[in-house]
């Protein structure tokens, strides 16, 4: 058999990974009120390419340094929601002064460094629950 008979249903598996996260990142933005422009901080891509994710125009790339940013942010909303429960809760966490974090969360998050701070913040907190 050819080593070739994979390679469209990879191609498949990848594309619809593409749009699972793409949707995914979009939702959590949306459920916890998370600008399209600091959505675009957040995942290093343009205002614009934020307008057509949300279009369904446009889909993360797995090989790009989006995908992990996109994966990390859905990783803080999942946290997030198994710790609070609530969207409301959740957004109020975000916007408040958190000391062991030393600033708000919403800000925090705009960079990478500080998205993985809080991202590791949150994966311990879930562990204590």
């Amino acid at each position: 058999m050819p080593a070739t008979t994979n390679a469209p249903l990879k191609t498949a598996n990848t594309a619809n990974a593409a749009a699972v996260l793409s949707t995914a990142v979009a939702r959590a933005a949306e459920r916890l009120h998370v600008s399209r422009s600091l959505l675009a901080k957040i995942l290093g891509v343009s205002p614009a390419t934020v307008t057509r994710l949300y279009a369904g125009a446009y889909q993360l790339e797995p090989q790009r340094k989006e995908w992990e940013f996109g994966l990390l942010f859905v990783r803080l909303f999942r946290s997030l929601d198994s710790i609070v429960g609530e969207e409301s809760s959740a957004r109020k966490w975000l916007d408040s002064d958190n000391r062991a974090l030393n600033g708000r969360p919403i800000e925090l998050i705009s960079n990478t460094e500080g998205l993985v701070r809080v991202v590791h913040y949150l994966d311990a907190s879930r562990g204590l629950v």
